[in-house]
């Protein structure tokens, strides 16, 4: 094998045991009560290798969702051609939320992350680079209007399937999981799509 895969393997090995150590910590002491120092220190790392692999403590929750706006853009444009808007970002999005190997983990986690501001910011951050990732293929997919406002459309429709997916997850949250995340996310996206 290449020096680069084995580099590779390497560093996403000692990511995924950086992220462990930081997220028992999270869930112990707190998010905000934990420092970089003592992620550092339960690792066995130092305070600037810990930044050669995290910009911040955010992104150690929020690491794979910037990847996950990529994957989303990949499903979308399987998706047919002809099948409607809001039923290709409804089927992507259920694509995404695999049932969770730990419940009561993910549980913990998407309250800290609700719970904390700075966890909030950095997820609508995240949500924002989706949108961009995924904008090309909903505007390709949009009737065009000659009006110069497709891509506000497209935009718009974009913003509202993100809004409906954290408006899921937060109930999804506040119920403790006991109503399944597809059946809410389902339910926003019915509520923004029905005509009255």
């Amino acid at each position: 094998m290449s020096s680069e895969g084995l580099w590779s393997r390497t560093r996403r090995a000692a990511i995924e045991e950086i992220s462990e150590v930081a997220m028992s910590l999270f869930l112990e002491k707190g998010f905000d009560a934990t420092t970089i120092d003592d992620i550092a220190a339960a690792a066995g790392i130092s305070r600037r290798s810990f930044f050669r692999y995290f910009g911040t403590k955010e992104d150690i929750v929020l690491g794979n969702l910037a990847a996950e706006g990529l994957r989303a853009r990949d499903i979308l444009a399987t998706r047919p051609d002809g099948e409607p808007i809001w039923a290709s970002l409804l089927h992507v999005l259920m694509s995404l939320d695999a049932e969770p190997a730990d419940h009561d983990r993910l549980l913990k986690i998407s309250e800290m992350m609700y719970g904390t501001p700075s966890l909030r910011a950095r997820h609508v951050e995240k949500h924002l680079q989706w949108q961009a990732d995924l904008l090309p293929e909903v505007r390709r997919r949009l009737p065009e209007t000659g009006d110069g406002l497709d891509d506000l459309r497209a935009t718009a429709i974009l913003a509202t399937a993100i809004a409906c997916l954290d408006s899921a997850g937060k109930v999804w949250t506040e119920r403790r999981g006991e109503v399944p995340l597809h059946d809410l996310l389902a339910a926003a996206f019915t509520a923004v799509t029905s005509t009255s």
